[in-house]
């Protein structure tokens, strides 16, 4: 199979945002997954666990979405500041009806990016909250002055204001986050914008809701109508097996038509953000304005026993696969595309980490992010594959997906998924401009269903890729169901 990759031909910046992860009170992935508090048997560095944070440094996790998701729009942010004994209790609505003691509220999460060394992306609360709470909010987090909320945060503990780059103002307002419509949201959003203001220099990228899935004309209707206000437009889409809510199928037992189908469901996403991107074009064509795909990744049933709504799931070869596409095509579109965030980081959907009490396992997708890696704030290459249709006769796939970039020092990182369950493929890589000195590779692989358990945590582990240089050109041997990561030096 021939693969080109013209590196005369640059393209834009690979965001390193693109890399990024979703953390909403759910289930498990703040409470036990993130956060176990300071008084527990489990290491912990101001009650964050020290096993979860270490990974997440080596990931290179780049940027951190938080509260929500739906959690967010009804998320009040004063009842998680202040001592735990004084935070007011909740019922979380949205997901299984469980107490919510805000225990882990903004100081909280601002320590966790510290620690993880990420930027923080808060989203606000249009939904149930007020303008006077969204500005507020960003008073008490960035302003460094004599104010109301500048003094009790310095009266919770921090009297430095923290930088806090990245606001959502709303989540899914076409759904949980208020069922509005687009016209409606577009309004509010102009106005709720306006107080979230830039404190010293502090400068805030603001962020709309945009669509869900394929609902071009509330991209139409929000760029139309809001687009000068805001520097990012979200986009969510999640990848099923079937369109039944209510079974979605299993994580780890489906046959093979069904991991073709699962794949050519998560291939869509090329089209999403290509048609979405056209609409933008016509009211941004310098591309300002980044379209961001803040929720992405596998949603299946819940692992059996567990409480319906923690969305807990297990994680395999079909979901590393289903990563490194659709990191393959948020770098391949890297012009408009400029941060995504997969949900969800821990114990939640598509994660990256599970845990159990003081266990910790790393799943196939936290394999394929630390590869994919090295991508980050490289420059984008023309590239190409020749790649030949797998799959069953009602879901042809393309059998290899791809995307390549260099970064400063001139080396070529290339990142590739063989889709094809059954046969292995061979690769020969053209590198016009570019004369192969050295080649490295790394590979995660294994059949389709393959996954680690707190049994088994190293079922499916990273291994060295099978590449050489020969006759001036890179040889790849790609084995099924797998996805790898080269590196070329000149």
């Amino acid at each position: 199979m021939k693969y080109i990759i013209n590196t005369q031909n640059k393209k834009a910046t690979i965001d390193k945002n693109i890399y990024g992860h979703f953390s909403e009170h759910l289930g498990r992935c703040i409470y036990e997954g993130l956060y176990v508090g300071e008084d527990s048997q489990i290491d912990n560095i101001d009650g964050i666990r020290t096993d979860v944070l270490d990974a997440l440094k080596e990931m290179k996790l780049p940027v951190l979405r938080w509260p929500g998701g739906c959690f967010a729009d009804e998320y009040h942010w004063k009842d998680g500041i202040g001592p735990n004994e004084n935070r007011k209790k909740m019922i979380n609505t949205h997901w299984g009806g469980v107490v919510e003691d805000n225990s882990f509220g903004t100081h909280e999460f601002m320590r966790l990016c510290e620690l993880i060394g990420c930027e923080p992306y808060i989203n606000g609360n249009v939904g149930s909250g007020t303008v006077q709470e969204m500005s507020e909010w960003m008073e008490y987090l960035t302003f460094d002055g004599l104010s109301p909320m500048a003094q009790l945060r310095e009266e919770n503990g921090h009297k430095e204001p923290w930088k806090v780059k990245y606001f959502g103002v709303g989540n899914e307002n076409w759904g949980c986050g208020g069922n509005m419509r687009p016209e409606y949201y577009a309004d509010l959003y102009r106005r709720f914008q306006t107080y979230v203001r830039n404190y010293g220099d502090n400068k805030v990228f603001k962020i709309a809701c945009g669509p869900n899935v394929d609902d071009y004309n509330w991209t139409e209707v929000l760029m139309k109508n809001a687009g000068q206000f805001m520097d990012g437009l979200t986009m969510h889409y999640y990848t099923m097996p079937n369109d039944d809510w209510a079974n979605k199928g299993s994580a780890t037992e489906f046959d093979e038509a069904t991991y073709y189908l699962t794949i050519k469901k998560t291939l869509r996403m090329e089209e999403l953000v290509t048609k979405h991107s056209a609409i933008m074009d016509k009211y941004d064509p310098d591309k300002r304005i980044a379209l961001m795909v803040d929720e992405w990744g596998s949603w299946y049933n819940v692992e059996e026993g567990t409480n319906p709504g923690f969305l807990y799931q297990q994680n395999t070869m079909r979901d590393a696969i289903i990563a490194g596409i659709n990191l393959n095509i948020f770098n391949k579109h890297a012009d408009r595309v400029r941060m995504a965030n997969i949900a969800q980081l821990v114990n939640v959907l598509q994660a990256v980490i599970l845990t159990e009490g003081d266990k910790m396992i790393l799943t196939p997708t936290y394999h394929v992010f630390k590869m994919y890696s090295e991508h980050m704030d490289n420059t984008l290459l023309d590239s190409y594959i020749a790649a030949e249709e797998v799959g069953t006769d009602e879901n042809k796939i393309p059998s290899v997906t791809e995307s390549a970039s260099m970064n400063e020092e001139g080396q070529v990182v290339i990142t590739l998924c063989n889709t094809d369950l059954a046969e292995e493929k061979n690769i020969t890589t053209e590198l016009v401009g570019f004369t192969p000195a050295k080649v490295t590779g790394e590979v995660v692989t294994g059949t389709m269903s393959a996954h680690n358990t707190f049994e088994a945590p190293t079922t499916v582990v990273v291994e060295e890729a099978k590449a050489a240089i020969v006759d001036g050109t890179v040889k790849v041997t790609l084995p099924p169901c797998s996805v790898a990561r080269i590196i070329v030096n000149a």
